[in-house]
């Protein structure tokens, strides 16, 4: 990894606890068993790559570039993913951990959440449009000024989202979800 270029290459059981990897650029890699917990990528991009199974908790990405990433039963806990560069920024995740993970203001319409934990996640201020949260749970998760249209909420769980302070036209919540909605009023639904 200390070359500044990687293309097409694949990263299996690579331990880099608290190191720093700025500046680099990897296109088209996959990342596979990988321990980066509290690494610095500051300023790095990665491009139509992939981690799978890697833990990535508190890991710095200031001014990185994730244009296409894909994460699959990863932890990512803690990520300050609003650090990173907005231009091309488009991420999915798959069964992957985002507790305490934060996306302030980031634009990220159809955006995919498949099986995940976002508890105590920040939204303050995101584009979700067309955002899926599929099958993924977000106890505490801080929706504030998040642009929700069209999302599908319909099988996420333990949501508490204000339709006051959220633009959620058209958004899909099932009928056990719609008490996340209504929690602010102090009502009992039977």
């Amino acid at each position: 990894m200390e070359e500044l270029i990687h293309i097409q290459k694949t990263f299996e059981k690579i331990v880099y606890i608290d190191k720093k990897v700025n500046n680099r650029e990897f296109e088209e890699c996959v990342f596979k068993n990988c321990d980066f917990s509290n690494c610095d990528f500051s300023n790095s991009t990665f491009m139509d790559c992939e981690f799978i199974d890697c833990n990535l908790a508190m890991t710095k990405l200031s001014g990185t570039s994730l244009k296409s990433v894909h994460f699959k039963n990863c932890k990512l806990l803690g990520i300050q993913f609003e650090e990173c560069d907005d231009f091309l920024f488009n991420v999915s995740f798959q069964e992957c951990v985002l507790d305490y993970s934060s996306f302030i203001n980031k634009k990220m319409p159809k955006t995919k959440f498949n099986s995940c934990s976002l508890r105590e996640a920040s939204f303050v201020g995101t584009n979700l449009t067309s955002a899926i949260f599929d099958n993924s749970t977000l106890d505490g998760a801080i929706f504030n000024n998040t642009q929700l249209a069209g999302a599908d909420f319909s099988k996420a769980t333990n949501f508490k989202i204000d339709p006051e302070y959220n633009p959620m036209k058209k958004a899909k919540f099932s009928t056990v979800g719609i008490i996340g909605l209504l929690d602010k009023y102090d009502i009992k639904i039977q």
